[in-house]
């Protein structure tokens, strides 16, 4: 976890906030599998009725662009080394755990939400709408966006099939209660 990251320290006080169990991974040293180096992972958590998530936060701004040049485009493009790296956490710890990346949107001031909009979190006066592919959705769905950067993304009809309010993933329970 980088604490100068302003998306992963709200996520981190989202998961305060909802009293899950975590560890924040320390990204300041390059992590290893099987003596073979791997991009760190920021969190693990622990969700209510037994999730345990292997969690890589990818923080985006909503919308994108510059000001007079908005575009209300819902990013998803990650490096390809984090979905592969997340997918070996997800081996190495496994079955019972389960890798996603939280894309957590900072939506912009100008910008109106629907009423009762899932995961809206505010912090520090932004706020952020906290969203969960699987690692291996995205890896099943994902194309190539940049060769140079070696960057990767979901087209938008894929995105929209897989992507969850994170909190189906960390609160199974609430949602079919009642």
């Amino acid at each position: 976890m980088d604490r100068g990251n302003h998306y992963e320290t709200a996520f981190e006080a989202y998961l305060r906030d909802r009293r899950l169990g975590y560890v924040a991974v320390d990204e300041s040293r390059r992590s290893s599998l099987d003596d073979e180096p791997v991009k760190s992972i920021d969190f693990i958590v622990y969700g209510l009725g037994g999730a345990r998530l292997l969690v890589d936060i990818k923080g985006r701004k909503f919308p994108g662009g510059k000001e007079g040049k908005r575009r209300y485009v819902w990013q998803n493009w990650v490096e390809r080394e984090d979905v592969e790296g997340l997918a070996r956490w997800e081996s190495s710890f496994g079955p019972e755990y389960r890798g996603i990346l939280v894309f957590a949107y900072h939506i912009l001031p100008d910008v109106e939400l629907r009423p009762g909009t899932a995961d809206v979190w505010v912090w520090k006066g932004r706020r952020y709408l906290m969203r969960a592919v699987s690692v291996a959705d995205y890896r099943r769905h994902m194309r190539r966006r940049s060769p140079r950067w070696d960057t990767v993304h979901l087209p938008t009809a894929a995105f929209r099939e897989v992507v969850r309010p994170l909190r189906e993933l960390t609160h199974p329970h609430e949602l079919t209660a009642g």
